[in-house]
């Protein structure tokens, strides 16, 4: 079983969905399902096959963060100014800018489980965080993009 690393808010985060699917999505659903019985004949009842599917999806979520959460290395972001010395290193948040376009962003390196770009929580897997992974701040790194090749300067490092 691999060990995947996780944040300390990332495990937060995972937990509070398990419980809302175990404690209300599951149960909500299930209602679902014995009102949609209620109405007779199942072969031709659309809402009965969209509760079942639901299900099933909900199911399967339960699983994977079941699954997840067992195997995740939690790790306390907050200590690992001691030991990075300056440098990027996995739950580090980052600023940058794109030299391109002056554009600055801020970005922290999360778990796999965790990121979610609409956040600026990028997975420490992917071509960004790989490239910033082991620079510090001043450094000038250049990313493989799906449109390209972008670079980007580091302007601070932050281990909160």
């Amino acid at each position: 079983m691999t060990r995947e690393p996780m944040t300390i808010q990332g495990e937060i985060r995972l937990k509070e969905e398990l419980q809302d699917l175990k404690r209300h999505q599951r149960p909500r659903i299930i209602r679902e399902i014995a009102e949609a019985r209620a109405h007779g004949d199942l072969s031709e009842n659309a809402e009965y096959h969209a509760a079942r599917e639901e299900q099933s999806l909900t199911e399967a979520r339960i699983a994977l963060l079941e699954e997840k959460l067992s195997c995740a290395q939690v790790i306390d972001t907050t200590s690992l100014s001691l030991d990075a010395g300056g440098k990027i290193v996995f739950g580090t948040t980052v600023e940058l800018m794109n030299l391109a376009t002056d554009e600055e962003v801020t970005y922290q390196i999360v778990g796999e489980m965790e990121a979610n770009i609409k956040n600026k929580l990028v997975s420490v897997t992917s071509p960004l965080a790989r490239a910033l992974i082991g620079r510090e701040e001043g450094d000038v790194v250049t990313v493989q993009a799906p449109g390209g090749e972008v670079e980007y300067e580091i302007l601070g490092v932050d281990y909160r």
